[in-house]
């Protein structure tokens, strides 16, 4: 009867010491504000004002759930799931697919002296820098006037495996790769990125390249249509480029002021007339169909600030201006968004905000702001909102 209870003894505090060296969170953000919309379109083809109650107007709805569990030797096992949501309706939140419960993160890794690796759904390295751009004061609110095309808003790359080194004296590096998984066809759907970042008291540095191909499964969710079909149906573009990206953005903290500048390159070879016409877009020679998304190629500059008038209360201000060519039109089109806001913190984990924003285009459709398109050369937008983090 002794052993016994000691062995159980010893069970327990081999079990208890286990439990003490793993660890799981769950965590979430619940964004919602009140949209105002100038000239948005109708379903009569033409223009007028809308209101609406928006989830994740700077940042996406999600509740998570992280963890790690140490091995020893500084080797750490590491998972992260994430789901978005629409907090106005309650809906999962994923316009490509139906049955994705993890849209927005699902991996599993190792992490250690080494880095870190992972495994599964992911975003690329644009998605950490752009922490240096618009994205991190703005989120969403930015999303049409480029920073959505040019992946610094967090696009998905599905079956995809990234390496991210340990912070080397300021320096941290990524390499990512994602599988097309397409049978005697290894090029087909592949995508592959590198990027870095450099830290130094004030001063934030980013760089980064991505690029994806076409295929059946492409890894790259944004070659998907919303269907969550192929989006190239032409079978001649299997295996071919179909996105290339390139991020540099810069930061810097003058005391209460954070100063950005970024650019951005974007090339979508396989955006031309037949392509486009066989996904359902159409022809390009009507103004509605020359959307950013449709573009063959995008230069995309941007500029601001987020001055802390207080610890608690954030001025912020942007400019994004985009030049866009589209396959069969010789004019270049023009984007233009100015965005104004002010972010009020009420505790570190609740904040109140005001956004406004004016965006102007020139021979391309206007994307309006917070997922409402117009059909007018220009439309202006309020959002007044509560974002709470637990």
């Amino acid at each position: 009867m002794k052993k016994s209870l000691l062995a159980l003894a010893v069970l327990g505090a081999f079990a208890g010491a286990a439990q003490a060296q793993s660890s799981v969170t769950i965590y979430g953000i619940i964004d919602t504000g009140v949209v105002y919309q100038s000239k948005v379109a109708t379903a009569t083809g033409g223009t007028g004002s809308k209101f609406g109650l928006n989830s994740g107007v700077i940042q996406g709805s999600r509740i998570g759930f992280k963890g790690a569990e140490d091995l020893g030797g500084g080797l750490s096992a590491v998972f992260n799931l994430e789901a978005g949501f629409s907090n106005d309706t309650g809906a999962l939140d994923d316009s490509k697919t139906s049955n994705t419960l993890f849209r927005r993160k699902s991996v599993v890794g190792l992490a250690g002296n080494f880095g870190t690796v992972l495994l599964g759904r992911q975003t690329d390295f644009a998605d950490t820098i752009s922490a240096y751009t618009s994205v991190k004061d703005f989120g969403g609110w930015t999303s049409n006037s480029g920073s959505g095309l040019d992946r610094l808003q967090g696009t998905r790359t599905n079956n995809s495996v990234s390496y991210t080194t340990t912070n080397l004296n300021g320096f941290t590096g990524n390499l990512m790769y994602g599988f097309g998984e397409t049978a005697g066809q290894t090029s087909a759907g592949q995508a592959f990125g590198i990027g870095g970042k450099y830290d130094n008291g004030p001063l934030g540095l980013g760089i980064n390249y991505y690029q994806s191909k076409a295929g059946t499964t492409p890894a790259d969710t944004s070659l998907l249509a919303a269907t969550g079909t192929n989006q190239y149906t032409n079978g001649n573009s299997t295996g071919s480029s179909a996105q290339k990206v390139l991020n540099v953005a810069a930061s810097y903290q003058f005391g209460p002021a954070r100063v950005y500048g970024n650019y951005s390159r974007v090339k979508q070879d396989l955006n031309t007339q037949a392509n486009l016409t066989a996904a359902g877009v159409g022809s390009l020679s009507t103004l509605s169909n020359r959307t950013l998304a449709a573009s063959k190629k995008a230069d995309i500059y941007e500029i601001g600030t987020a001055y802390a008038l207080t610890p608690s209360l954030n001025l912020l201000a942007a400019v994004d201006h985009t030049r866009a060519d589209f396959d069969g039109v010789s004019n270049k089109a023009k984007l233009t968004q100015v965005s104004l806001g002010t972010d009020y913190w009420l505790s570190k984990r609740t904040d109140l905000y005001a956004l406004l924003a004016y965006t102007k285009t020139s021979d391309m459709a206007n994307p309006g702001v917070s997922n409402s398109s117009g059909t007018d050369g220009n439309q202006g937008a309020v959002a007044v909102g509560i974002r709470h983090k637990f």
